[in-house]
């Protein structure tokens, strides 16, 4: 099991170590990064198993990383904060562990990841950030989307787009009148910023629209088909490990 350890309090840190050497004695701790900056860079070219991360980092919120990048690796957060804001955790059956980190609820964490490893289910960090941005009172998504056409500004209500979708180095806006632009966010930064009521992430690809679905099949025995509209040139199937949370919103 590879480990990257994202944390700005060195006695934290070392602490964390060595439990983890106490319960997983083959685990690779690969680094201990303590700023926002550090881990994106790291996170662009390397990758982990698992991710112990610190929310409060020495320059900024670690949430600050899904913003500027896709993190698609478990993450089992460590907090400080108080029960009011960790709901937002349990609500999407994250994992946390509060300061100062026991070995028995480390453990448990770990055994949670294990089975979760095997089931293939793991936290959609980004509806994770919805719903921390709600528990704060931050709940003011986003309306428009400024974009350009030539040397043309146009600002896009929220309620005209259909779906977003990531290919190579570029995220795309499809309007529901099958307009297409450029937007200047990653799909990570998306999430945080729609209203989850409307907008899901189906895969690593495509975030959308409720009203943007035609038709749905079955796809195998744990995805799912979805048929946009406007419809798209590259097929949008719901991944096996939110297919379970996929259907919960079809169903609110």
């Amino acid at each position: 099991m590879n480990i990257l350890i994202i944390e700005d309090e060195q006695l934290a840190a070392k602490r964390l170590i060595r439990l983890l050497k106490e319960l997983e004695p083959q685990a690779n701790i690969l680094e201990v990064i303590d700023t926002v900056e550090d881990s994106i860079q790291w996170l662009k070219s390397n990758e982990a198993d698992l991710i112990f991360m610190d929310i409060q980092l020495a320059d900024g919120n670690s949430f600050s990383i899904f913003e500027a990048i896709d993190v698609f690796t478990p993450i089992i957060f460590s907090t400080a904060y108080d029960q009011y804001a960790i709901r937002a955790f349990e609500v999407n059956s994250i994992d946390y562990l509060l300061k100062p980190v026991k070995k028995e609820v480390l453990e448990k964490s770990l055994n949670k990841y294990k089975r979760r490893l095997g089931e293939n289910q793991f936290v959609d960090v980004g509806r994770l950030m919805q719903a921390f941005r709600q528990e704060e009172g931050q709940s003011n998504f986003q309306q428009r989307f400024l974009v350009s056409s030539g040397d043309k500004l146009r600002s896009i209500p929220v309620e005209e787009v259909a779906y977003f979708y990531g290919q190579k180095r570029y995220v795309f806006l499809i309007t529901k009148d099958n307009r297409k632009h450029i937007v200047d966010y990653t799909l990570g930064k998306l999430e945080s910023l729609l209203n989850p009521r409307d907008f899901f992430r189906i895969n690593r690809q495509f975030i959308i629209s409720y009203q943007a679905i035609q038709h749905m099949y079955n796809y195998s025995k744990s995805k799912i088909k979805v048929e946009l509209l406007p419809s798209s040139d590259v097929e949008a199937i719901v991944s096996a490990d939110r297919t379970r949370n996929f259907k919960t919103w079809l169903n609110r």
